[in-house]
């Protein structure tokens, strides 16, 4: 009968230490899930931010290589320079 009980108190002790070790390691799993959630939330935003730039950026270069086909420039040699009085 002892044997029995005794078999009975480790199986719950071995039982508890198991609960113990999911519990904890769900936990573990949880609080990874959420700092990657975190860093690819600021990822994306890094991203949309870069690409905000690079549009920027080549808007930027299009206005500068169409200026300029729309502002010709001045011949120096059709001038002549002034002369003062």
């Amino acid at each position: 009968m002892y044997v029995i009980l005794a078999l009975l108190a480790l199986l719950l002790l071995s039982l508890s230490f198991l609960a113990a070790h999911v519990l904890v390691t769900a936990r573990r799993d949880a609080r990874r899930e959420e700092k990657r959630a975190a860093v690819a939330a600021r990822l994306a935003a890094v991203v949309a931010q870069a690409a905000e730039e690079h549009q920027a950026r080549t808007a930027a270069a299009a206005a500068s290589d169409a200026l300029p086909t729309v502002l010709p420039a001045i011949g120096q040699d059709k001038r002549a320079p002034r002369r003062g009085a």
